[in-house]
């Protein structure tokens, strides 16, 4: 009797193969957003047979850079790194995404969807449902006790990144 091999990233929980061959056959670049414990990070990743190519990554520390004070993997900092994200893209030319969200699981108004959001109003085309997006009192920080934004300071923070909203 023989076993069967299971490979290794399945194993430990990190693929799920299935999932990534549905993404893979799209034909189009995968949007990767991956939230940890105090950061966010968002890649363009390409398929290719020697190994998936990281085409641009952007993540708090590259707001910081845009001279944007926003810290950690708020919805916020998601919206905002969504933006950057399609901004880039953009300038890339690619215009065509599909969402990877690896193991975890899309949350109605959650901290993935704002940076959905965010890839969206920057005028990329991804696959989505309108209705998992947070709405922007949530993106702004209002349910937070410091009160979040102000809606000029938020146009402001838009308009360093470069994207017209």
């Amino acid at each position: 009797m023989t076993t069967r091999q299971v490979f290794k990233r399945k194993r430990e929980g990190k693929t799920d193969y299935r999932r990534r061959l549905a993404l893979l056959k799209s034909g189009n670049d995968r949007l990767v957003i991956r939230i940890s414990g105090k950061n966010i990070i968002g890649q363009v990743v390409r398929y290719d047979e020697a190994g998936d190519r990281v085409i641009l990554t952007v993540t708090g520390a590259t707001l910081a850079k845009n001279g944007l004070d926003v810290k950690g993997n708020s919805s916020l900092a998601c919206y905002l790194v969504g933006l950057e994200i399609a901004k880039r893209a953009r300038e890339k030319g690619i215009e065509e995404l599909v969402l990877d969200v690896g193991r975890r699981r899309l949350v109605k108004g959650g901290r993935i969807a704002a940076a959905l959001k965010g890839v969206i109003e920057g005028d990329c085309e991804v696959p989505h449902d309108p209705s998992i997006f947070p709405d922007d009192k949530r993106i702004m920080g209002s349910h937070l006790k410091n009160g979040g934004l102000s809606p000029a300071k938020f146009k402001e923070y838009v308009k360093k990144i470069g994207v017209k909203n």
